[in-house]
């Protein structure tokens, strides 16, 4: 069985819709979809009747409204679904939503951004720390682990259209991209860069001076496998052509027996 996964930055979910979000799913095709920053809580949202049909959704908004939150429609029924961790801060801002099933474990993850300041940078730092930890203790008792999302890092430097002139911004500091290093040497697998090895592969603009009509931009957006499940990743994929907000959707193909 092949299993198609999109993940997506919507930058609000209402306003998503409005620009077409449920049409978008349709044309995508995809059996699950990890939605980030849906700022809205699931009472806000109107789904639509084919979506409702097809899928099952489940939601971590943040408890601050209209601010973080993610959410995963899948066609799969999970066998188990974790809200965040109720031993941290993570249900405060929405930011992790888990979905357990027979074949594999899947992580729905929007993670901080440091640009604010140096106690966001920290919060973001500690988090991914955090995040690996628990992952590895999901590993260790035999769960396979698929993560993806927006990681707000771009790992080296070509996966941005401009890395010196970002070397001292949050996203693409030292400390952010060792611990990108460090999730790769800890058996985490970048999907994308097993299949395309070249640049200008983005998957976030700003919207200031036309960044995206001249594709500079970042790659920011994941999926990660643990390596028991390399051989199943089948392809991998970035839709710079699918708009709707400042990300665009990345995804893969999984082939499960």
């Amino acid at each position: 069985m092949k299993i198609k996964m999109v993940s997506w930055n919507v930058a609000g979910m209402r306003a998503g819709i409005k620009k077409g979000l449920w049409k978008k799913m349709k044309k995508i095709g995809a059996d699950v979809y990890c939605f980030q920053e849906v700022k809205a809580f699931p009472s806000q949202i109107e789904i639509d009747e084919k979506i409702k049909k097809s899928y099952l959704d489940y939601w971590n908004p943040a408890k601050k409204a209209g601010y973080s939150g993610v959410a995963t429609f899948s066609k799969l029924e999970p066998k188990k679904i974790i809200v965040g961790d109720r031993d941290n801060d993570w249900d405060d801002e929405g930011r992790v939503l888990i979905t357990k099933f027979d074949e594999f474990t899947l992580l729905n993850v929007y993670f901080p951004n440091g640009k604010k300041d140096k106690g966001r940078l920290k919060y973001k730092m500690d988090f991914y720390e955090y995040f690996l930890k628990y992952i590895n203790n999901l590993r260790e008792q035999g769960e396979k682990i698929i993560f993806c999302g927006d990681v707000n890092t771009a790992h080296g430097e070509i996966d941005l259209a401009r890395p010196k002139d970002n070397e001292n911004i949050s996203g693409f500091l030292e400390i952010e991209r060792q611990w990108m290093d460090k999730l790769i040497k800890n058996g985490y697998i970048d999907t994308f860069r097993m299949f395309e090895k070249e640049g200008s592969n983005y998957s976030w603009w700003s919207q200031r001076s036309g960044a995206r009509v001249r594709n500079v931009g970042w790659r920011i957006d994941y999926f990660f496998v643990d390596e028991s499940l390399k051989n199943k990743v089948k392809s991998a994929f970035i839709m710079p052509e699918i708009e709707g907000s400042d990300h665009c959707p990345v995804g893969i193909e999984l082939e499960i027996v």
